[in-house]
């Protein structure tokens, strides 16, 4: 499976940076016995492996040479391949650059490399056999893409930024079979469309016939483009850390020593 990571923004929001916004140090890892900072990509890099991904391709711009430096052409398992968007053109441009390798027989993760979300495999509960989408419940989702479904879990229309969204659950990941993924591409190459943002595109694809479910299985998301984001994140990444150091506390008290 493809992970498809969208990289090539140049994060005017949390500028001014000396490297790419997505390795921007966001909390720490032990390797080795060592801690070290952790890139805030990471976070979707493992996110994807742990749900399946085997390959995984970042679109980078000119520039971003230092995401190619800093990841090299493997990690944990997964060949990473690199595409380049000349200019900004939005995100639909950047993520079908990666169509040349993607196959039509072969799933499609997709992730923004700038957020941190939980649980970290929430992306073994999306289907891999049709346009599915990883909800999750934010305060204000004006600024995001709003996911619409229906009683049965069927997405109705994608509320792209909508000052008046009805849905407060927003996509912050998605997965298709390679098929839909081309379906998409070819949609978007239509002279009229050429759409910047994923949700215009997908209502379009929907209003053609297509399907798609929202799948609410994710808890927090935080987008780490900004300072408030960015301290929104360190405080989840500290209350998950204090939380999974209380279960260790409580299991270990909870074993009895064999008499």
């Amino acid at each position: 499976m493809w992970g498809i990571i969208p990289a090539a923004g140049a994060g005017s929001r949390i500028q001014p940076l000396a490297f790419s916004k997505e390795l921007l140090p966001v909390g720490s890892r032990v390797e080795e016995g060592v801690e070290r900072p952790r890139a805030v990509s990471e976070y979707l890099v493992e996110r994807m492996i742990r749900g399946g991904a085997d390959k995984l391709c970042f679109v980078i711009s000119p520039g971003k040479t230092d995401i190619l430096q800093y990841y090299g052409a493997r990690l944990w398992g997964a060949d990473i391949a690199y595409v380049v968007q000349p200019q900004p053109g939005g995100l639909c441009d950047a993520l079908f650059r990666a169509i040349p390798l993607v196959s039509a027989h072969e799933p499609v993760v997709i992730g923004l490399p700038d957020t941190v979300w939980s649980p970290a495999d929430a992306l073994l509960q999306l289907p891999a056999d049709r346009l599915s989408f990883l909800t999750f419940p934010v305060e204000r989702p004006e600024l995001f893409d709003a996911v619409v479904t229906d009683t049965n879990g069927n997405v109705t229309h994608i509320e792209v930024k909508q000052t008046d969204a009805t849905s407060r659950w927003i996509w912050g990941a998605v997965k298709m079979p390679g098929r839909v993924f081309h379906e998409l591409h070819s949609l978007w190459c239509k002279p009229e469309r050429q759409d910047e943002y994923l949700g215009t595109l997908v209502n379009a694809w929907l209003e053609s016939g297509g399907s798609a479910v929202g799948i609410p299985a994710g808890e927090h998301y935080v987008d780490t483009g900004t300072l408030h984001g960015y301290r929104a994140a360190i405080r989840l990444l500290e209350a998950e850390a204090a939380e999974g150091m209380l279960l260790k506390a409580v299991a270990t008290a909870n074993v009895r020593p064999q008499e």
